[in-house]
């Protein structure tokens, strides 16, 4: 069975969610992502869709944890539809990710409006910066980045194409794009496998060897085979 996630707009804490569904406004709060979790049994596959600037650290780091749990017991697959700002580039992190070409990731460090005097104020530097040293972990889990990367990625305030984002590893996919075909590694000159023409000829002509003839005659035939399959290659450069 298929279950979908949406996590759109403001993610909030579950007090604050009846408040913007009066006003209409998306938003997301972990009640309604445990709410879809809890009705997925083992094996189902779960689809996460993001469109999201992000909102309080810590309900992005339950939803992370939610999200990374289930992804063990569950085939999930995230899909960054817009914007993956913030606490929801986190959320993103959690398992499997596509991002749409169009899309944007953005991570920076974490925020507060905290009000006081020096003393105040020097405290919640250091509350800040551990609170960066606590979600660059899920960074460094996904792409196995150091944490001094991490954290000077977030440091810059970094926004990201679907491209940008899967060449540091914070995705796996951009959506849309087919899968290059992977190309055998050769250390050699002017070496190339067989192509499968020339593999079905020479297996039509093992098969049809009954084995009878003299060591000449089958060397022969082997002389042949070569120098057909050599005029097939040199067609094929041709066309």
């Amino acid at each position: 069975m298929k279950h979908r996630i949406d996590v759109r707009g403001a993610m909030i804490p579950n007090d604050y969610k009846w408040y913007y569904d009066w006003f209409g406004e998306d938003s997301t709060c972990p009640r309604d992502v445990m709410k879809v979790l809890s009705a997925a049994v083992p094996g189902d596959e779960i689809e996460v869709y993001i469109n999201s600037p992000g909102g309080i650290i810590d309900v992005g780091s339950e939803i992370y944890t939610l999200l990374r749990s289930a992804a063990e017991k569950h085939d999930m697959r995230i899909y960054i539809m817009g914007e993956a700002c913030s606490a929801a580039s986190i959320v993103a992190c959690a398992a499997y990710c596509e991002m749409s070409p169009t899309a944007l990731m953005m991570v920076h460090c974490v925020s507060s409006g905290a009000r006081g005097n020096h003393s105040d104020m020097e405290h919640m530097a250091e509350v800040l910066r551990t609170a960066d040293q606590a979600l660059c972990t899920a960074y460094t889990a996904k792409t196995g980045m150091s944490e001094s990367d991490a954290l000077e990625m977030m440091e810059n305030e970094t926004w990201l194409t679907a491209e940008q984002a899967k060449e540091r590893g914070l995705i796996d996919k951009v959506m849309f794009q087919e899968p290059e075909e992977k190309q055998p590694f050769v250390a050699a000159v002017n070496f190339h496998l067989p192509s499968s023409e020339q593999m079905a000829k020479v297996k039509a002509m093992m098969e049809a060897d009954t084995g009878d003839g003299t060591e000449k005659e089958k060397a022969v035939k082997i002389a042949r085979a070569r120098a057909e399959l050599l005029s097939l290659a040199e067609r094929k450069l041709m066309d």
